[in-house]
């Protein structure tokens, strides 16, 4: 089936507001800010779940503290190196890596590092690829590592290069070569080449990054809590300190701890530490965390500690968050219902997503798809709130203040099922129509100027209109002298009670027109009485006209009816306002009483006119006069 133009229209408008904030959430993540915030949140709920502490780890760190330096001065000689060395093997130390740069000799001994290196098999010298900084000169292959870390760039260090495929056996990671000294094989290495564990690796797009250099074999880096490794200076070291079974069976890792030495590094827990001394955690602490976390794969090693979503997973969410948050505001009513299940879906996804790295140590991305949440589940709300502002407009254009504040916030709740491009649509309903005419106006008019008249009729239906509308009933239109009422278009309370509200506001007229004649005498103007005709039955009721003129139209059999009594035998009025009454209507009334029980109903006085033809109708309607109604333990009267 073809669009209409309005349709058209329409999707065209929805379209562009949708698309707007594709784009807009397209440029954030091109333009970084929304990674720069998914690291900030990922540091922040990692420095707030509970790490182990690196003592249960076999690993111990000699650290090149500011007292060592003022001991032995800076650089260290290679033969206080050498010295350590020789002692931690001695004690039973499995490998020893030495995380300071040695590719020239320093002090009188500058070949014993070269020495020691070549003799002792599990003595590791660093060398770094990106600086060019070679290791130790005549260490073997086997017993080189490079120390290079990928550092974000923010400047944190959250992963780590496990492992580069594809080169020559003197490129392996000191964690790795420190593990397979240990362990005396390279099995895991060939395991990560064959593609065991390949899913748990980082790609460009995993977890919170954004077109990630994830070349190599990389993964986010579990840290054991700052600080908890088992820890002495080398002064400790060379003067005996450190007790032989507190080494023996675990890897030393030898590197500068001192601050003044600036071989230190943010990383996700030291961003949030108040102490000065955590601020920054050092080298060489870090490749003693890289080295716990191979030894934890080794034992599993499809597995990262730190899972992160993949790019597929992370961008059906995002399209997922899109959608249900356009969804939610575009169909939930009312627009503030909308608002606040749009809130809770935030929140909850802000939740859990927290609690899957906090609990699970699953990194998904979060900022991209709380903004999706946003932008699309905010542009759903502009839309519709810059409907229902079209569409308030509509209603006062199509209604004006013909209705009460009730019925006006009822007709508002149910707009959307109500208009139809600005108009109400043609619906028939069972109403109740109220038609009124001024007794006598040509003769009060010809004593009266025009403002006088009109002042004198305004202060008439200043008593009709209110009792009208406080019923729920609406003025359809004014007719010079009189006015149409009519209960039950465009929403009533059913045929029954909008016929019991027609009666309540037709008596409150009727006792109101004494007080007005009152009121009328003590200023001097003309008395008034009116006469008022009340028929039920369908009518046809829509918006009628064209953009530049729309009305509100009730049309049909039953609004004539109506009108017919009102003017039926003028001459036999004998009080200030004569109702008729259809039987129609009284029957409606019958049902009413049959269903509620109301005692006023009962005590009405009515006076049967008998059945009478009407202009413009074949068969005769029966018709009743409302006389009033009588004290509270009267009975109703039929006259």
């Amino acid at each position: 089936m073809p669009f209409s133009r309005k349709q058209a229209k329409a999707a065209a408008t929805l379209m562009a507001g949708y698309g707007i904030a594709a784009l807009i959430l397209w440029g954030l993540e091109k333009s970084r800010i929304l990674q720069s915030i998914n690291l900030l949140v990922y540091d922040y709920i990692t420095h707030l779940s509970p790490a182990p502490s690196g003592q249960t780890k076999p690993i111990v760190i000699i650290g090149i503290s500011e007292g060592d330096i003022k001991t032995y001065g800076w650089p260290i000689d290679d033969s206080l190196l050498c010295a350590g060395i020789d002692r931690l093997s001695k004690d039973g130390v499995k490998a020893i890596g030495l995380d300071l740069y040695r590719d020239k000799g320093i002090g009188a001994q500058q070949n014993c590092l070269r020495e020691t290196i070549q003799r002792n098999p599990t003595f590791v010298s660093i060398f770094n690829v990106a600086d060019a900084i070679d290791p130790i000169p005549g260490a073997p292959i086997a017993q080189q590592g490079y120390n290079d870390l990928v550092i974000d760039e923010d400047g944190v260090v959250r992963r780590d290069l496990v492992h580069v495929g594809g080169q020559d056996e003197r490129f392996v990671t000191l964690p790795m070569r420190l593990l397979e000294i240990t362990t005396g094989q390279n099995q895991l290495r060939k395991q990560f080449e064959a593609g065991i564990g390949k899913d748990s690796w980082l790609s460009s797009d995993s977890g919170g990054y954004y077109g990630l250099d994830a070349a190599g074999f990389q993964q986010m880096l579990p840290f054991a809590k700052p600080g908890s490794y088992r820890f002495w200076t080398l002064k400790q070291l060379l003067s005996g300190e450190i007790p032989s079974q507190s080494v023996r069976g675990t890897v030393a890792l030898i590197g500068s701890t001192a601050p003044s030495l600036r071989d230190l590094f943010q990383v996700p827990h030291t961003r949030f530490q108040k102490s000065a001394s955590l601020a920054l955690m050092p080298g060489v602490e870090i490749h003693a965390n890289r080295l716990a976390a191979l030894m934890e794969r080794q034992a599993k090693p499809q597995e990262s500690k730190i899972r992160t979503s993949h790019v597929e997973f992370t961008n059906a969410l995002i399209l997922f968050a899109a959608l249900i948050s356009a969804l939610v505001t575009e169909r939930i009513s009312p627009i503030r219902r909308g608002l606040l299940l749009l809130m809770l879906l935030i929140g909850s996804w802000l939740v859990a997503g927290s609690l899957a790295l906090l609990l699970l140590h699953v990194w998904l991305e979060l900022s991209e798809t709380t903004v999706a949440l946003l932008l699309f589940g905010g542009t759903g709300l502009l839309r519709r709130g810059a409907l229902a502002q079209v569409q308030r407009q509509q209603v006062e254009r199509l209604l004006g203040q013909t209705t009460s504040p009730a019925v006006a916030e009822q007709l508002w709740s149910q707009r959307e099922t109500l208009l139809s491009d600005g108009r109400f649509e043609g619906r028939q309903l069972p109403v109740t129509v109220i038609f009124s005419d001024t007794r006598n106006f040509t003769t009060v008019s010809e004593g009266l100027s025009p403002a006088a008249l009109l002042n004198w009729l305004n202060r008439c239906m200043a008593y009709c209109v209110p009792a009208i509308t406080n019923r729920g009933g609406m003025v359809n239109k004014f007719t010079g002298d009189g006015f149409m009422a009519v209960y039950g278009a465009p929403i009533g309370l059913g045929a029954a009670g909008d016929a019991r509200a027609a009666l309540q506001t037709a008596l409150e007229i009727q006792q109101g027109m004494e007080q007005l004649n009152t009121d009328l005498e003590a200023t001097g103007d003309p008395p008034i009485a009116i006469r008022l005709g009340i028929h039920s039955g369908p009518v046809l009721a829509g918006s009628m006209g064209c953009s530049e003129r729309l009305e509100y139209a009730v049309i049909g059999d039953t609004v004539n009816c109506a009108s017919r009594l009102e003017s039926l035998e003028k001459e036999r009025h004998d009080n200030l306002c004569r109702i008729l009454i259809s039987e129609e209507t009284r029957n409606l009334l019958d049902q009413e009483v049959a269903a509620t029980d109301e005692e006023w109903i009962r005590r009405l006085i009515w006076m049967d006119w008998g059945s009478m033809k009407v202009k413009g109708r074949e068969e005769p309607l029966r018709i009743w006069e409302l006389r009033g109604i009588a004290p509270a333990t009267a009975e109703a009267t039929q006259l």
